[in-house]
């Protein structure tokens, strides 16, 4: 049965949005260039494309409906269309910042559409009331400034150029800016670039962000309800989703607490409450038995998905196409990623939950088990959350982007985060004579005797990387594949 118009739950949209402001050229063969320039980003929003041009402002976007896909098409606006949006993003609190904004007339039923009213209500400074992920270029055309920010930690993509002719833009993917820009950068995550004060300035200021040790002592229940609710508001969707589960303890907790409360989520009303699971590797390989095992555990409906080394290694240019880097590991484990991704996405999956960001925010690497003491384990878990935009965030994006699939990180939750740094790291210190494996202070928060949430080997299996998980030989045959083609 199809919703009627009034009980359409709001728009939600990951996407590929393309900024270009101050042009010296406003011709039409310019707006042609533009619009030539957003298709390149089409994989990451094949369902609708939008450009909204303003004097010598252009505002495109390539969109990939998530929740009510008839509604919601951007760029979008304020009531009297003066303020204009391009966003790629999810926003999870928008209902209760639309509560706040009484006065304002809604549009549509995106979740974005808060963004241009919260800049006429609050002026620049509304970017931290937000929780969610996303990129976004606003267009004030009273007086033709502009905004553009980034969410706290990067989960989505943005870069920012400029043209020769003194123009600034805003591209998801370097794919866009990389021919018409004399230079351009990474937009550093959690800060906005304003045309008003000229320049990029940080709006994320959590207290860990000063890497001084925290005291907070360890409470399990907090850590379990807060990463619940970080879950839970991911479930905010209108399209089949999935959750990708390699077996390890991070995507393996996102899939149990999905399954246990999926009954209760909207989308169960419209999708039935049997939950989807993805795992990829090769024939045998750890990830694929470790996966199965917490499937059947759960009773989720798995998709064990296989790859060849040389399918990997045949994917190899396009992903790099697709990922926009050189870093080694990030091409290594998004090569899996970007083909689980595609099958996925041919099942009519659009988005899928996943377990990035855990093993930064708790030491969850094997290098942690060398941690002298909680300074320096705490000023590294700071310095590798700084970093995840240029790695993992990077992959999980754009390896499933790729392929108009959007992955959701509940780990890397605003507010799960700030309860995640603020614990005294001494519970995060590896101590083999108390016990204690790398994330100990998850594993035990989820450790529930009466109802527990997984196995207690799985619970407490050690960390695979997901590039040797899927198989060891891959990383091999990538080796030997490259002493092949490459001479010393």
């Amino acid at each position: 049965v199809w919703p009627t118009r009034r009980e359409v739950p709001p728009a939600a949209t990951m996407c590929g949005i393309l900024a270009v402001l101050g042009v010296g050229d406003v011709s039409l063969a310019k707006r042609s260039r533009i619009i030539e320039l957003s298709r390149r980003l089409r994989h990451r929003g094949p369902d609708w494309s939008g450009i909204h041009s303003f004097e010598d402002c252009y505002l495109a976007h390539q969109r990939l409906a998530i929740v009510d896909p008839t509604s919601g098409d951007q760029p979008l606006y304020n009531e009297d269309k003066t303020v204009v949006v391009t966003v790629n993003g999810e926003i999870y609190n928008h209902e209760e910042l639309k509560a706040k904004l009484k006065s304002h007339q809604f549009q549509t039923g995106s979740d974005c559409e808060v963004i241009a009213h919260l800049y006429e209500e609050y002026g620049e400074e509304f970017v931290d009331m937000l929780d969610g992920m996303f990129s976004f270029v606003l267009l004030d055309t009273r007086d033709k400034s502009f905004i553009a920010a980034r969410d706290a930690i990067g989960i989505c993509p943005l870069y920012m150029g400029w043209g020769l002719d003194g123009s600034v833009w805003f591209s998801s993917e370097m794919k866009a800016l990389s021919d018409d820009c004399e230079r351009f950068i990474s937009f550093p995550p959690g800060h906005l670039y304003s045309s008003k004060a000229g320049g990029l300035r940080r709006w994320y200021n959590p207290p860990w962000f000063s890497e001084s040790i925290p005291s907070t002592p360890y409470d399990p229940v907090l850590i379990r309800e807060s990463f619940e609710k970080a879950v839970i508001k991911r479930l905010m969707t209108d399209v089949p989703f999935g959750v990708l589960l390699s077996g390890g303890l991070d995507s393996s907790l996102v899939a149990s607490v999905v399954s246990r409360h999926l009954a209760e989520a909207k989308v169960a009303r419209q999708w039935g409450n049997q939950l989807h699971t993805f795992c990829i590797g090769l024939k045998g390989s750890p990830d694929l038995k470790a996966a199965k095992e917490v499937a059947d555990y759960l009773g989720t409906v798995h998709h064990e998905l296989h790859f060849t080394v040389q399918e990997g290694i045949d994917a190899l240019e396009e992903v790099i196409y697709h990922i926009e880097t050189y870093d080694v590991t990030t091409i290594r484990a998004s090569t899996p990623m970007f083909l689980m991704s595609r099958k996925i996405k041919s099942l009519g999956v659009k988005m899928v939950l996943s377990g990035e960001g855990s093993d930064e925010i708790f030491g969850g690497y094997l290098y942690f088990h060398k941690a002298p003491n909680k300074k320096e384990l705490h000023e590294e878990t700071c310095r590798k959350i700084k970093a995840l935009h240029l790695y993992d965030c990077l992959r999980a994006n754009k390896a499933t982007s790729a392929w108009g699939l959007e992955a959701r990180v509940p780990f890397l939750d605003k507010s799960f985060i700030n309860v995640a740094m603020d614990l005294d790291p001494e519970c995060k210190m590896i101590r083999r004579d108390l016990g204690r494996i790398e994330k100990w202070v998850l594993r035990n928060a989820f450790d529930d005797e009466e109802k527990p949430y997984l196995p207690k080997h799985i619970l407490y299996r050690q960390k695979e990387q997901f590039s040797d998980g899927v198989g060891y030989s891959w990383i091999d045959g990538l080796k030997d594949h490259a002493n092949a083609h490459v001479s010393d």
